[in-house]
């Protein structure tokens, strides 16, 4: 059976019409005013509401070993989760650490994901060291459909890697045509300064951000910026924080480098002050790069309207009080990550769109259209039009309501934006034309997810390089 979406106003990236979209076999068969549709097609009356494309999360983690302990979510609660929120699509980094199999971590992955995601999926394949065996395995990965990889410089022997490990994945990523996203700090740095910090005493969770300050990740920026320019890759700086930073990625992109930029939703909202309360209230908001001084959310905000700032995601990691408390004696032991795959639409409209700090069309291309563009998803995600999958946001403009543990479905025991009102929440969500929620509840098929190959689209990156030299 069809499924008519009638009367709405869709709102892409760059245009905005009242229609009807027909779907037909999990694609969107045609767009267009009074469409007519065949028998017993399900007719959703979407009238007084927009209708925009599934919105695609670039960066959770779901799965995640890290720092002694596990992330909360399972793919079953995260997806369900996504979905109320809007988010039909997400890119979840696969991190085995320094010490595992890359390839057989990219398994375990697949395993957790496959047949439990009730939305559609794909990965940042992690490089956390380098030899010719660890060659191999990213090669076979890619050739599966996984066509981005993830490098920290940050977690010195754990997920870090070497300049010599950066040089020579970036070399790989250039040849086979394939995007590197990274965690931009420099390890070194930070863990001197925690040496130093802990010496004098200072354990809490308020010297968290002082032990990784904007100097470092914008360190971290440039010279990521630096290797892509080397090589010719194409990069990606993810959950990018602050002022310095950004100016260091702008003028690699000034210079010609193909750097791209993504903030998270906590850079945007919250602040420093967040982790200076006292105790587990303090340590619920250690992330990485940590949360910023104030002055740096409206830096971000105008950058993300202007398109500097490419894309937004979450760095969605859940980890619940009592895992925070394992760094109730010293904040290096604090697990870093703050949830929000089931809030960004909602509150980025909130207090992006309703707010007048993003046109509604940067909003859409923000949290859909580009990291489908960046990561092989165009247009069969983040589009709406024919033969476009219909992965679809019935989006209500006039519901009001507030962020709370008590109502979310995150598999966490406490929100980081508990209280934040909103004003507007999806009505209807589809994936592949299938409803799967409907006024906040989920109703639709829990394996509903399909995981998304991709391939490779950044050759042209190394040709141009090689030629330049």
């Amino acid at each position: 059976m069809g499924l008519l979406i009638k009367g709405g106003e869709i709102v892409t990236a760059d245009t905005r019409m009242r229609g009807d979209i027909l779907i037909e076999d999990e694609a969107i068969l045609g767009v267009g005013p009074r469409l007519a549709a065949p028998p017993e097609t399900e007719v959703i009356d979407a009238t007084g509401k927009l209708v925009f494309p599934g919105f695609i999360d670039p960066h959770v983690h779901i799965h995640l070993p890290f720092m002694s302990t596990f992330a909360k979510d399972t793919h079953a609660t995260a997806s369900k989760a996504a979905l109320i929120g809007g988010t039909t699509t997400f890119i979840e980094m696969v991190c085995p650490s320094r010490n595992e199999d890359a390839l057989n971590g990219y398994h375990i992955w697949k395993e957790r994901a496959g047949g439990a995601s009730a939305c559609d999926y794909t990965f940042h394949m992690a490089v956390t060291h380098y030899d010719a065996r660890t060659e191999a395995q990213l090669r076979e990965i890619v050739a599966d459909g996984t066509t981005s990889f993830k490098i920290f410089l940050a977690y010195k022997n754990f997920f870090g890697v070497t300049d010599e490990e950066l040089f020579h994945t970036l070399k790989l990523a250039a040849e086979l045509g394939v995007i590197t996203t990274a965690h931009c700090e420099n390890a070194e740095l930070v863990g001197q300064l925690q040496q130093q910090l802990l010496a004098e005493g200072k354990t809490g969770p308020e010297w968290h951000e002082p032990s990784r300050p904007e100097s470092v990740e914008a360190e971290g920026t440039g010279r990521f910026a630096t290797f892509l320019e080397t090589t010719g890759a194409t990069g990606y700086v993810v959950h990018l924080s602050c002022a310095p930073a950004l100016r260091a990625a702008v003028e690699a992109k000034l210079r010609g480098v193909k750097i791209h930029v993504e903030s998270v939703l906590p850079h945007f909202l919250l602040d420093k002050t967040c982790a200076e309360r006292a105790g587990v209230e303090g340590m619920k908001y250690i992330m990485s790069p940590p949360l910023r001084q104030e002055r740096n959310l409206a830096v971000l905000w105008r950058a993300l309207q202007a398109g500097i700032i490419d894309t937004v995601g979450t760095d969605h990691c859940p980890f619940d009080t009592e895992q925070k408390l394992l760094g109730a004696k010293a904040f290096t032991q604090i697990p870093n990550g703050i949830p929000g795959i089931e809030d960004r639409v909602n509150l980025m409209y909130t207090y992006g769109v309703k707010r007048g700090q993003l046109d509604i069309h940067r909003f859409v291309d923000a949290l859909s259209t580009r990291p489908a563009k960046l990561f092989g998803l165009f247009p069969r995600k983040g589009a709406i039009v024919a033969g476009a999958d219909a992965d679809l946001v019935v989006y209500d403009p006039d519901y009001r309501g507030a962020v709370s543990v008590r109502t979310q479905h995150v598999n966490n025991n406490y929100n980081a934006f508990e209280g934040f009102s909103i004003e507007g929440r999806p009505s209807v969500v589809t994936v592949r034309g299938k409803v799967q929620v409907r006024d906040g509840e989920f109703v639709g098929e829990p394996n509903r997810g399909r995981f998304l190959r991709r391939t490779p689209q950044y050759a042209e990156a190394h040709e141009e390089a090689v030629y330049a030299a």
